[in-house]
């Protein structure tokens, strides 16, 4: 076998999660080989929307919103490390973030989570706040009258998902690693004191095994005796052409790019693995924007697209190490972005290491069999 094709650790997945992961273990002096399946996967990475995002996430499950907010705040230092070793910017901004409320049952709905995550985490640890309509003024001029109100988190921002991705990629190289493209992953079998992953082109071997595949997961982890639960949901997103700065913030509904363009998104479709954008949604995207934001009336629409989440039973993430077989493990989540520095600077140590620490065991998939490891 040749040395291009043995390594410390392989990366199956060569989206946000995986490129993530391989660039951290990477900075960890591992030689990691990425192998991907190429453009043909259901790539959700480059139908992203963009956010850093701590507001809302981990309602039902407090490890993951400190799991969250700790991506958060090592968001700057993975951007600027990550220009560093790839020469691409991914173009992150924290100015804060705004969720819209278009009623007051909705304020309602929203000042309630807020006041869970503050008993769980604390005010300040959660950072978010509930804004009245005169206050959301001060912070985002030209708001429509259907907003009556919303929640500014200060700890979000946002990102252009692409180039984070290419830098990923660019950094992994540039640190030593390779990236194995056209690359299917098909087979995963124990092979001495490592693993031998078959693909159509080649055959790869390792000490550990990431799997980071996104929906291909569920193929995967069950020739390692593992049993990932998975579900995808479709998210479609609206663009439009190049606009004078509009937006202060990024929002839940929409943001705009370091280019003008203005990303319109937020719905959530179970339609299976279909990447087909639909006009219904499509519509329904545009006048909830157009609701918060007159103006954007005004703008051509210029592109559209769907991507498939990647989603866990309860929406929060399954990070597993097998028990039957050592140094495999299993990364499935969406938030690729906004989880992207926590997997590259936090989680990657850890299975350079060998093992998750054990605050990583509220993460298990042993939570849906009643287990926690």
């Amino acid at each position: 076998m040749s040395a291009g094709t043995t390594a410390d650790t392989l990366v199956i997945g060569g989206g946000l999660v995986g490129a993530a992961v391989a660039w951290g273990l990477a900075r960890q002096g591992e030689k990691v080989i990425l192998i991907d399946e190429g453009d043909v996967a259901l790539r959700a990475s480059r139908g992203n929307f963009g956010l850093v995002w701590v507001q809302s996430k981990g309602s039902g499950m407090h490890d993951y919103a400190r799991w969250t907010r700790r991506s958060a705040d090592l968001w700057p230092d993975f951007a600027g490390q990550l220009a560093e070793d790839s020469g691409v910017s991914p173009d992150y901004h924290k100015p804060g973030g705004l969720h819209f409320c278009l009623s007051e049952e909705e304020m309602d709905e929203v000042r309630a989570l807020n006041d869970r995550m503050h008993n769980v985490n604390g005010a300040l640890g959660y950072g978010a706040e509930m804004l009245d309509r005169k206050q959301l003024d001060e912070l985002m001029p030209g708001l429509g009258p259907d907003v009556v109100g919303g929640s500014y988190g200060k700890h979000d921002g946002h990102a252009n998902p692409l180039l984070l991705l290419r830098g990923l990629h660019a950094a992994l190289a540039r640190r030593g690693g390779r990236y194995a493209s056209d690359a299917r992953a098909e087979t995963i079998e124990p092979d001495g004191t490592g693993y031998r992953v078959t693909t159509p082109k080649d055959v790869f071997r390792g000490a550990k095994v990431v799997l980071a595949a996104g929906h291909g997961n569920s193929a995967l982890a069950p020739q390692l005796d593992l049993d990932i639960p998975l579900r995808p949901e479709k998210g479609q997103i609206l663009v439009t052409e190049r606009a004078a700065p509009l937006l202060t913030m990024p929002t839940h509904l929409l943001r705009q790019t370091d280019e003008g363009t203005i990303m319109m998104g937020d719905s959530h479709e179970d339609t299976g693995y279909s990447t087909r954008s639909g006009s219904p949604v499509m519509s329904q995207i545009a006048r909830n924007a157009i609701r918060c934001f007159p103006a954007l009336a005004n703008l051509r629409l210029v592109r559209s697209w769907a991507a498939v989440r990647i989603l866990t039973p309860d929406g929060a993430p399954i990070y597993q190490q097998s028990d039957a077989h050592p140094g495999v493990f299993s990364l499935n989540c969406h938030s690729g972005v906004t989880l992207a520095g926590a997997h590259a600077l936090a989680l990657a140590p850890m299975i350079a290491a060998g093992a998750l620490a054990p605050e990583m065991a509220a993460f298990s998939a042993g939570r849906f069999h009643g287990q926690t490891h």
